[in-house]
């Protein structure tokens, strides 16, 4: 395991010195060195997020740094789901807001940001819905995903079922989104001012639970998570999904996928009742280590991040 006390590790960056980052619920982000020890960088802490206490108030409200990415000069970006903002922040913890609104306009719950190798930033938005867990369903198709390029924030696609994390093949041909609720990878070629039309990309359905985080690993296989039955899983370059861990609760998944097809929303009840041992609400993968074999998991839930040695390298991120 990396780290201890962590509160909600969301996303994780890795440095090529070994250093990782990891979203933290305090406000900012939880800086891991190499030797283990470990530093909150914020602006301002928040003391607001406590599972024991309150868990709907701490997962749905407050500050939640989700999303994360390195800006081209170092600075950490940062989609933060509860402020409903993309924010930079400096390595020393001087925050900044960059996108609050699109044409005046609440654009919805922020959720992930990504950097492409011309500097400009995708960032998805996963709903208008407000708490976001009453859009944990299957007739919800408000997201959206945003471009903020020279000529600034723009909504290039929209319509889908709670997107998610966002990730760039390895010739920046092909934007790919986790649609959470549609349980789906779907994806866009880009073209000069935005995306293409989208196309799904691998099965229609991916099975228990519902997709959150993605990230390519060097051969084009595309690693995905699925939070409420904690599963990692893998769409080949051939469009087939690989189980590559199954960590859930049977019965909690089974509750939740009862709720799911129904078409109303799940309960909070439902959803907090989901979730393994290892790594509580699966939500990211992340490739780090030397040689980027180095697998980091993300959870919701969770106070620390597993690891483990993948058989293959991680495509390397703009940053690496």
């Amino acid at each position: 395991m990396i780290g201890r006390d962590l509160q909600r590790p969301e996303c994780i960056l890795a440095e090529r010195d070994g250093t990782i980052w990891s979203a933290d619920a305090r406000g900012g982000v939880m800086k891991i060195a190499p030797d283990g020890s470990q530093q909150l960088i914020t602006q301002k802490i928040s003391n607001g997020f406590d599972l024991a206490t309150d868990p709907a108030a701490s997962l749905l409200t407050g500050t939640l740094p989700n999303g994360l990415a390195f800006d081209k000069n170092g600075d950490i970006l940062i989609a933060n789901f509860g402020t409903d903002r993309l924010e930079r922040m400096t390595r020393d913890g001087r925050t900044r807001v960059l996108l609050e609104t699109i044409d005046g306009v609440w654009p919805g719950k922020v959720n992930f940001v990504l950097r492409d190798r011309q500097n400009r930033l995708w960032v998805t938005i996963s709903t208008r819905i407000n708490p976001w867990s009453d859009a944990i369903s299957r007739s919800v198709s408000d997201g959206a995903i945003v471009l903020v390029d020279d000529r600034g924030a723009r909504i290039v696609a929209d319509g889908l079922m709670f997107a998610n994390e966002v990730r760039l093949d390895a010739a920046e041909e092909w934007l790919y989104v986790a649609e959470t609720t549609g349980k789906r990878v779907s994806r866009f070629r880009l073209t000069a001012n935005g995306l293409g039309p989208r196309e799904v990309y691998g099965p229609s359905d991916l099975g228990r639970g519902v997709i959150d985080g993605i990230t390519f690993d060097a051969f084009g296989n595309l690693w995905a998570t699925m939070v409420f039955a904690d599963r990692l899983v893998a769409i080949t370059p051939d469009g087939e999904a690989l189980e590559l861990l199954d960590d859930g609760d049977p019965a909690a998944t089974d509750a939740f996928e009862a709720e799911f097809v129904t078409g109303n929303a799940v309960s909070f009840e439902t959803l907090y009742a989901t979730g393994g041992t290892l790594c509580p609400w699966l939500a990211s993968v992340t490739f780090g280590g030397p040689d980027l074999r180095t697998v980091m998991l993300g959870g919701l839930r969770a106070t620390s991040i597993p690891s483990f040695t993948a058989p293959v390298a991680g495509l390397p991120m703009v940053h690496w």
